[in-house]
């Protein structure tokens, strides 16, 4: 699950790189594979590993996962960029933690209309959109790539998990709660993961992330999703096998595709 809310955040700026460069075609194919990614794979995963529950649970669940990032891992990634000359991440870092706080209030304050039935819930927060052009790290400590590499994987599973946690809430008839979901999911993705990619130097030219996308899918259709599908069936759960064994043909029909366009450009 956590490589397939990657996939999405990562596919969704390569698009927005691909439109930059005129090349219309490879955008489309990244946002359709991007939303299969999140809305066919995550999907389904999450279905097996009982990640959606009740609204109170996911709220619960997406308090946890703030009360981390605002209170340890954030700071922590603060403190060690700034201890290492990385100034800009060290801000951006403090900055993210700061919203994490606000995300984790307005969580707990829904939590309680939902347990009590009395208040209102909060509204969603602004997004403040981040565009992540092609370009190189822009930090120079390995330790802080390597935070920037967590945090990144971490903003893409939140913005995955809050996109359910906003289905389901719109399901069980609260629609501001699934705003909420959904607004703070897309603070997640365009505001906190496109600044740390900016940092981090995700995005390339669109040939660069071609050549690199093909290596990650061809790796999940030929040995991490096969993998998966053995493991599961050796221990007789047959329902995962069989998605494992999905999404490996998905995963390599979206390689060939990939490859197409890195062949073909447009």
């Amino acid at each position: 699950m956590r490589g397939e809310a990657y996939a999405n955040a990562s596919y969704t700026f390569y698009a927005a790189q691909a439109d930059r460069e005129g090349l219309s075609a490879t955008a489309r194919l990244y946002r359709k594979t991007a939303s299969v990614e999140l809305n066919e794979h995550f999907r389904e995963e999450a279905a097996l590993a009982g990640v959606v529950g009740s609204d109170a649970d996911n709220l619960r669940a997406a308090i946890a996962g703030e009360t981390y990032e605002t209170t340890i891992m954030y700071p922590t990634f603060a403190r060690q960029a700034a201890a290492d000359g990385d100034d800009n991440a060290a801000a951006l870092f403090t900055e993210i933690g700061q919203d994490e706080a606000h995300h984790l209030a307005a969580f707990q304050a829904a939590l309680d209309v939902v347990e009590t039935g009395h208040g209102s819930i909060p509204a969603p927060p602004p997004v403040d959109a981040v565009q992540v052009p092609a370009g190189g790290p822009q930090v120079h400590s390995a330790r802080t790539l390597a935070n920037l590499d967590t945090a990144m994987h971490g903003e893409a599973l939140a913005h995955a998990r809050y996109t359910l946690y906003a289905d389901h809430a719109a399901t069980s008839r609260r629609p501001a709660l699934a705003r909420l979901f959904q607004g703070t999911a897309q603070v997640e993705l365009r505001e906190h993961f496109a600044g740390e990619a900016v940092l981090y130097g995700l995005v390339d030219t669109t040939r660069a992330n071609l050549a690199k996308t093909i290596v990650g899918e061809r790796y999940e259709a030929e040995t991490m999703y096969p993998t998966f599908a053995r493991r599961a069936e050796a221990v007789g759960d047959d329902r995962a096998a069989r998605l494992f064994c999905h999404n490996a043909t998905d995963e390599a029909r979206h390689a060939r595709a990939f490859q197409q366009m890195l062949d073909h450009p447009n």
